[in-house]
C-alpha cells in the first residue's frame, strides 16, 4: 500500500511521491526550536511527530535527509539577552544544548544537519539579493529590506496558498516588522531588519546597511541550501501555517530560484495544537510543562513519547497527567510481555510476523493513523499473553513475537525501559520472602510481601523464579 499524507497546500489526503526521479531520496525540513527558553510539551508534540514522519519513511526504504533548524536570532532572542547582559551565543548555547538533550530524551533521531540561522548569514543576504533584483522586495528609509506582497501577487505569485485570505477586508501594503503577527494584518513583512540601539552588538553588514534578518528568511536560505530550491516536506506546528510559511512560500518562489513547475516545497505537513488539561498551555493556569516538569513527577521520556503518538498529528490532543499514568501502564503491559517472550526464546533470532507488520504499515500508510497502529499492537499483545499463559508460547513463536516487536518499534521509538537498580534492602526482603516460602512460614512470606508493596515493589514469580519490579 502507497503512503498517503494530507497535504496542507492541496488541502486533501495525497500519495506521497518524492522528487527524486528513483523515488528513494527524501527531502525532509522540520521547523526547529527558537532557543531563547525550554521547549514546552506543546514543542515536543511536534518534534516528536516529526521524528515519526522520518522513521516511517526510513521503515519505507526512503532515504532521509533530515534537516531542523536552530533559530538563534529573533526578536525574543534579542529581547532576552538584553535583558540578562549575556552574549548572543552564550545564551542561545544553553538553550540549544537542554534541546539536544531533551531531544535524546524522547528518542528522537539526530537530524542529519541543525542549521543555525547565524552561520547562514550570506546565505540570508544573498536571497535577498534575488527578491531585490526582481523588484519584489524594496528598501525603507531606515535601511530596512522588506517584501512587497502587493508585487508579489502582481507578477503571478499566490499569497495565502497554505491558508485562505480574504484581501479585500485586510490591510494590504502596511508593513509589519515584528517576526511574528496577526492572520488579519496580510502585510509586508521584514526581512532584513535596520540595526537599531536595542539590538545592541547583534548586526552583520549587507549592501543595505548593518542590521539582521527577518525570521521568515531565515528558514528559506538554510533550507534551500540543504536541501535544494525544492524538496519534498516541511513540516511544522500548524501555528507556524501562518505568517511563518505562508512567508517562506512567497520569499523562496518568488526568488525564482526553482525549476520551471516546481515548487518550493512539494509536501507540507502540519501538527495539530495540543491542550493541557483541557485548556491552552499558561503559566498562570498551572498547566505549563516542559518535558524537565514531567521528569521531575517521576516520568520517563518513553512515557512522554508514548502518550504523545497515541493520537493522529491533525488531531488535537488533551495531554493530561493521567494520561501520561495510562501512557506508562501501556508500556509496563508491553514490557511485561516482552521479558516473557525473552525468557521463552532464549538465543533464538527469527524473522519477524508478516501479517502483524502489515496491519502496522496499513494504518500508517494511511495518512499516519498511529491509534490504528497501536491498537493493532495491543490486539497482538493480548493474544501473545493468551498464549503464553495457557503455555501454548514455544521458542520460535516467542522469537517472531519479540523480531516483530523490534520491527515495529523501529517506527514507535518507545525502545526498552531504563534498567532500574534494586537496592540491597530490596533484595534482603526478597530473600527473606523465599526463605520463608522455603520454610513453609507462608504468614511471614506474607508479611514480607506486604512491606515490599509499602516501598513501591511488587514480586513476580517466574520460570527462572522470583523477582520483584517498581510498582
Amino acid at each position: 500500500m502507497a503512503l498517503k499524507l494530507f497535504n496542507t497546500l492541496s488541502r486533501s489526503v495525497e500519495e506521497f511521491v518524492p522528487l527524486d526521479p528513483a523515488g528513494k531520496r527524501v527531502g525532509m525540513y522540520c521547523c526547529g526550536p527558537t532557543v531563547y527558553d525550554l521547549a514546552h510539551i506543546g514543542n515536543w508534540r511536534t518534534f516528536v511527530f516529526g521524528d515519526l514522519v522520518r522513521r516511517y519513511l526510513e521503515f519505507k526504504g526512503y532515504s532521509v535527509q533530515h534537516v531542523m533548524n536552530i533559530t538563534d536570532l529573533d526578536d525574543k532572542i534579542i529581547r532576552r539577552i538584553r535583558e540578562t547582559s549575556t552574549p548572543l551565543r552564550e545564551f542561545t548555547a544553553r538553550f540549544e544544548g537542554a534541546f539536544f538533550d531533551d531531544l535524546k530524551t524522547l528518542n528522537c533521531r539526530m537530524p542529519h544537519q541543525t542549521p543555525r540561522a547565524t552561520e547562514h548569514i550570506p546565505d540570508i543576504v544573498s536571497l535577498i539579493g534575488k527578491l531585490m533584483a526582481r523588484g519584489l522586495a524594496y528598501q525603507t528609509p531606515d535601511g530596512s529590506v522588506y517584501f512587497s506582497i502587493e508585487k508579489y501577487r502582481a507578477g503571478g505569485g499566490c499569497y495565502g496558498q497554505l491558508v485562505k485570505l480574504n484581501f479585500d477586508e485586510m490591510r494590504i501594503g502596511e508593513r509589519v516588522r515584528n517576526d511574528e503577527y496577526a492572520k488579519e494584518a496580510v502585510a509586508d513583512f521584514a526581512l532584513w531588519k535596520a540595526r537599531v540601539p536595542e539590538d545592541g552588538d547583534v548586526s552583520w553588514p549587507s549592501p543595505w546597511g548593518d542590521g539582521r534578518p527577518g525570521w521568515h528568511i531565515e528558514c528559506s536560505a538554510m533550507s534551500m541550501k540543504l536541501l535544494g530550491p525544492s524538496f519534498d516536506l516541511h513540516l511544522g506546528g500548524e501555528d507556524l501555517m501562518f505568517p511563518h510559511h505562508e512567508d517562506e512560500i512567497a520569499q523562496s518562489e518568488g526568488a525564482g530560484v526553482q525549476h520551471h513547475g516546481q515548487p518550493f516545497v512539494k509536501h507540507w505537513l502540519h501538527g495539530a495544537h495540543l491542550l493541557v488539561e483541557g485548556k491552552k498551555m499558561a503559566k498562570s493556569l498551572g498547566n505549563f510543562f516542559t518535558l524537565r516538569d514531567l521528569l521531575a513527577k517521576g516520568f520517563t521520556g518513553r512515557d512522554v513519547r508514548c502518550l504523545l503518538l497515541s493520537a493522529h498529528y491533525r488531531e488535537t490532543f488533551n495531554f493530561t497527567l493521567e494520561g501520561l499514568q495510562a501512557a506508562r501502564a501501556s508500556l509496563t503491559r508491553i514490557d511485561d510481555c516482552l521479558r516473557k517472550l525473552r525468557e521463552i526464546a532464549g538465543p533464538a533470532r527469527l524473522a519477524e510476523n508478516p501479517p502483524l507488520v502489515d496491519q502496522f504499515s496499513a494504518a500508517l500508510d494511511d495518512d499516519l493513523n498511529v491509534s490504528a497502529a497501536w491498537a493493532a499492537i495491543f490486539d497482538a499483545a493480548r493474544e501473545t499473553n493468551r498464549k503464553l499463559a495457557e503455555g501454548a508460547m514455544d521458542a520460535e513463536a516467542a522469537a517472531i513475537a519479540l523480531a516483530t516487536w523490534e520491527k515495529l518499534d523501529s517506527v514507535l521509538g518507545v525502545g526498552a525501559p531504563p534498567e532500574v537498580e534494586i537496592p540491597a534492602e530490596i533484595s534482603a526482603l526478597l530473600e527473606a520472602r523465599q526463605a520463608a516460602r522455603k520454610a513453609r512460614d507462608f504468614k511471614r512470606a506474607d508479611a514480607v510481601r506486604d512491606e515490599l508493596k509499602a516501598k513501591g515493589w511488587v514480586i513476580e514469580d517466574t520460570p527462572k523464579g522470583a523477582r520483584v519490579k517498581r510498582l
